[in-house]
C-alpha cells in the first residue's frame, strides 16, 4: 500500500476510532502571498487541521465563488502554477510528514502535463490526493488508473443534484474521502438548508465506502457544528480564504481561525 493512501486512510481511521470529526481547511496556493503559503499550512495544522486542501489557481474556476475566484486571480498574477504548488508541498513535508495534503483544482493543467507525469510529480512532492471539480465520474477511469498506479488518491465530489445512480457509483468508486457539496451552487454562498443537508449527507454516508466530508457554505464554528453530525468531517474554504486575504500575519490568522472550529467539532465526540 502506498504512502499516499496510508496518510489519508491513517488519519481518517484514527479520527473514526476516537469518534472525532475531521477538520479540512481549504486555502489557495500563493494567496495572500507566495512566501506565506507553507507557513499558513503549518498554522492550519497548529489550529487543528486534519487534512489540508490546497487550491491550485486556475484561470476559469467555474465552481468557485467570488472569494476563491479572486484569490485564484491574485495567485495567478503572482506567477503561481503547478510547479509552485508541488514545491510548497515538498517544503511543507520537510517539517510535517503526517498531515495529508489534497490538491483541489481543474482538469486542464493535469491533462497538459500528462496523467502519469503529473501523478509521479505529485507523489514525489508529498501530495496524497487530488480533487478535480470538473471531472465527471463517467470519465474518471483513466485518471484514477493513472493516479492509482503511483499511489495518488482521486477524491470525488457529490452534490444534492447528483442522481441516485451517480451517487451509487461515487459511493463505490471514491478514494480517500467523498466530498459532499452542501448545495447546488458556487463556493461561499449562503443558501444552505441544514435539514436537507443532514438528511442527504447521512444517507450518502451509509452507502459510501469512504468517509464523507461536507463542504460549501460552512463559515464558522456554529455552521460546522450544525452540519458535522451527518458527516465524518467538514471542509471550510471561502471564509478562511477571506480572513487570510486581509491578514498581516496569515499563519497566525490560519491557526486562530481554525481553533474555535476544532473545539466545536471536538465537543460532538
Amino acid at each position: 500500500m502506498s504512502a499516499a493512501i496510508n496518510r489519508i486512510e491513517k488519519k481518517l481511521t484514527a479520527l473514526n476510532t476516537n469518534n472525532k470529526k475531521a477538520l479540512v481547511p481549504f486555502i489557495t496556493a500563493g494567496d495572500p502571498s507566495k512566501d506565506s503559503t507553507v507557513a499558513i499550512m503549518h498554522g492550519l495544522v497548529k489550529g487543528g487541521a486534519d487534512i489540508i486542501e490546497l487550491g491550485v489557481p486556475f484561470s476559469d474556476p467555474m465552481a468557485d465563488g467570488p472569494t476563491i475566484q479572486r484569490s485564484s486571480e491574485r495567485a495567478l498574477e503572482r506567477g503561481v502554477n503547478t510547479n509552485f504548488v508541488f514545491q510548497c508541498v515538498k517544503t511543507f513535508r520537510e517539517q510535517d510528514k503526517e498531515t495529508p495534503v489534497v490538491l483541489m483544482g481543474y482538469l486542464n493543467p493535469i491533462e497538459m502535463r500528462g496523467l502519469d507525469t503529473y501523478a509521479m510529480q505529485a507523489i514525489a512532492a508529498g501530495v496524497d490526493g487530488v480533487l478535480l471539480v470538473d471531472l465527471p465520474p463517467e470519465e474518471a477511469a483513466p485518471m484514477r488508473a493513472a493516479f492509482n498506479q503511483h499511489g495518488l488518491n482521486l477524491i470525488s465530489l457529490a452534490a444534492p443534484t447528483t442522481t441516485p445512480e451517480r451517487l451509487h457509483r461515487l459511493a463505490n468508486e471514491s478514494q480517500g474521502y467523498l466530498y459532499y457539496v452542501s448545495f447546488a451552487g458556487v463556493t461561499g454562498a449562503n443558501s444552505i438548508n441544514n435539514d436537507d443537508v443532514l438528511s442527504k449527507a447521512s444517507a450518502l454516508r451509509l452507502q459510501s465506502k469512504v468517509p464523507v466530508m461536507i463542504g460549501f457554505g460552512i463559515k464558522d464554528a456554529a455552521s460546522a457544528k450544525a452540519l458535522a453530525p451527518a458527516a465524518d468531517g467538514i471542509v471550510i474554504g471561502s471564509a478562511l480564504v477571506e480572513a487570510l486575504a486581509a491578514s498581516a500575519d496569515p499563519a497566525g490568522t490560519a491557526e486562530a481561525f481554525l481553533q474555535p472550529i476544532r473545539l466545536a467539532l471536538d465537543s460532538l465526540s
